[in-house]
């Protein structure tokens, strides 16, 4: 499996290109920022990107769907509790994190995601858990011994609840029920800083203690 990291926007972002190496059929995780970086790293890995996944409808997530949605033809999708974040400049919290940035409308989706959903592309299988407490529709994606966890989950630490729909309750629920219960070997790739592992996390993310 072909896992390749582009940071990108000014809230450094991870956006990830996964893909098959048997196929070269892919998938885009938060395209947030940067779509011609994004879509020239698409190009070097020489992928033909299939579905375009959002972690969550925040600004800095979604800012370069638009564009990428366009280069790629790719079906997008999103959890249905986060769908309405798309529908607007309003849902994208620009006058919460930095007045005055703006991003062109994305497209609305063509697949809102349920938890428990597969996500399949070539032969890669990916499930998605569904973890609100960031934003209502959260979500992870998880198969072939990774997860991708959004700002659900980072290293060390986990995402933020105090904005517009965040639930601290709920995000440590959802962390405790729908990660921490993975195999401590299970790869974290969180959409903000460096990668880690559910058993380091469970281990030492001092926002986890009991």
């Amino acid at each position: 499996m072909i896992i390749d990291r582009v940071v990108v926007s000014p809230f450094d972002t991870n956006c990830y290109i996964v893909g098959s190496e048997k196929s070269r059929q892919g998938i885009i995780i938060d395209p947030g920022d940067e779509a011609g970086l994004i879509m020239g790293r698409v190009a070097d890995l020489r992928l033909d990107i299939k579905s375009l996944v959002l972690t969550h409808g925040h600004i800095d997530h979604v800012g370069a769907l638009k564009a990428v949605k366009e280069a790629t033809g790719a079906e997008m999708a999103i959890h249905a509790d986060d769908a309405k974040s798309l529908r607007g400049l309003r849902g994208f919290l620009q006058s919460v994190l930095v007045p005055g940035l703006s991003y062109p409308v994305p497209p609305p989706p063509e697949r809102l995601l349920q938890d428990g959903d597969s996500l399949d592309v070539s032969d890669l299988h990916f499930q998605v858990l569904h973890t609100p407490g960031h934003t209502p529709g959260g979500i992870c994606l998880l198969g072939e011994g990774v997860v991708f966890t959004g700002d659900t989950l980072f290293n060390c630490s986990i995402g933020r609840s105090d904005l517009p729909g965040g639930s601290y309750r709920q995000l440590i629920e959802s962390i405790h029920t729908k990660l921490l219960v993975l195999p401590d070997n299970t790869v974290v790739y969180p959409g903000h800083g460096p990668e880690t592992t559910i058993g380091a996390e469970r281990a030492g993310n001092p926002f986890l203690s009991s």
